[in-house]
């Protein structure tokens, strides 16, 4: 093994050592669900294609002894009994500027350190894995002239777009973020883009104000006690932003004021979930440039599927390292089209479904009382969505509240691993 004083510094994948012998990205991994993720994700990066190979740490290890090192190796350690062991010996035939992330089925924090701090692996995410977080951990660590990651500090944005009208996009809006805010206990705001005709206050029995027209109109006066006494409680870490407004009085929108308002609710709560319609709205639009991350969602008809590839063909906005959430609500509802037909006609693959439960999420819907609907495959069908839209890092999470988050990142940078410096 070279020794420690030997070993390069980190380079870009595009400058590693200026060899042509070598892949820009080979990953190992061992199961199809992850070959997926990785491939579609990864692939924004790497246009010219990534290599993935089936196989297990041991066997990555024995076809890298033979082999020259590729730029940046994912592998993948789910199922060894002795993953430390099974990566330390990996480190000895690989060259020491290989960026070197790994993925593997232990969802624990010392694992986590033993990883990163103390092999030197850029990153270790655990399974399963979703696009959102290949895209803002393992994408941010590929793409070195990506400031992605950096923008993504603080709290998350998150847009729910329905194809059509009735399509159930607040409905999904509301439980998201109750889910968030409730059942996960982030502080979490909904803001309902419609402050004429929105609807997500009445589904969460909530009170409406002028403080989104305020802020939209008058940005100047977005401050900190603004936003403190803006977003109305539903409970103690959710809130709602949501107006009211007379049907003959429409909005006078200031230049910047979604950006404005967006950072300053960013610094407030760890998601913001809007619920915005398909319009041709500035406000509409804007938020949807802004969000890091959308979600589509469409009804069971061809109408809607229709919609969906218009939806999808907006360009991404800045902060968005991969494509929109595809969600197909009211699933099985009768005379709808089915799962595969829907898919047949996107040319893709829908990310979440969620059945069609009229009885069960109408009474929530019309008592205003979410919990009654976050239940059985309803629940299901919203965690997944949860994880796909806002994959938390196992140590932000963990640590983050009690301050060892930024220790543990500074100790980082001091030390140095097997697979070469840190960054």
């Amino acid at each position: 093994m070279v020794a420690d004083g030997d070993r390069a510094t980190l380079v870009s994948p595009e400058g590693a050592s200026g060899r042509s012998d070598r892949l820009p990205l080979l990953a190992f991994v061992t199961d199809g669900e992850s070959e997926s993720v990785l491939r579609e994700t990864l692939t924004q990066i790497f246009p010219q294609g990534i290599a993935i190979r089936r196989a297990h740490i041991r066997a990555a290890t024995t076809a890298l002894a033979r082999m020259p090192t590729p730029q940046s190796l994912i592998v993948d350690v789910s199922g060894e009994e002795q993953p430390l062991t099974a990566l330390s010996a990996m480190s000895e035939v690989v060259e020491p500027d290989a960026r070197v992330l790994v993925i593997g089925d232990k969802d624990d924090v010392n694992f986590y350190r033993q990883v990163t701090r103390g092999l030197g692996a850029l990153e270790y995410l655990y399974k399963p894995l979703t696009r959102d977080m290949v895209a803002r951990h393992f994408g941010a660590q590929l793409d070195p002239r990506s400031s992605v990651y950096e923008k993504m500090q603080g709290g998350r944005v998150v847009t729910v777009t329905g194809t059509r009208g009735g399509a159930g996009a607040t409905t999904i809006a509301v439980h998201l973020a109750w889910h968030f805010g409730v059942a996960a206990r982030r502080h979490t705001l909904l803001l309902d883009s419609d402050l004429h005709t929105g609807s997500a206050a009445l589904q969460l029995d909530a009170r409406t104000t002028s403080s989104l027209r305020t802020a939209l109109e008058t940005p100047e006066r977005i401050d900190d006690l603004f936003v403190e006494r803006a977003g109305q409680p539903v409970d103690e870490r959710l809130h709602i932003l949501a107006g009211e407004e007379p049907l003959g009085a429409p909005v006078k929108q200031a230049s910047g004021a979604t950006e404005l308002l967006l950072d300053a609710l960013r610094l407030r709560y760890n998601f913001v979930v809007a619920d915005v319609a398909p319009r041709p709205l500035p406000f509409n639009r804007e938020l949807l440039d802004a969000a890091h991350q959308r979600v589509l969602v469409t009804p069971p008809t061809l109408a809607g599927a229709r919609e969906m590839l218009r939806l999808l063909a907006l360009p991404n906005g800045p902060l968005q390292p991969r494509r929109p959430v595809v969600v197909l609500n009211r699933a099985g509802q009768p005379g709808g089209l089915t799962r595969a037909q829907i898919e047949e006609v996107l040319g893709m693959k829908i990310d979440v479904v969620i059945p069609d439960l009229p009885r069960q999420v109408g009474s929530a819907i019309s008592l205003g009382e979410p919990n009654r609907a976050f239940r059985g495959e309803f629940r299901r069908g919203m965690i997944e969505l949860a994880r796909e839209v806002a994959f938390v890092r196992l140590l932000e999470s963990s640590l983050a509240a009690n301050g060892q988050l930024a220790s543990l990142l500074g100790d980082k940078r001091r030390r140095r691993g097997l697979f070469g410096f840190w960054k």
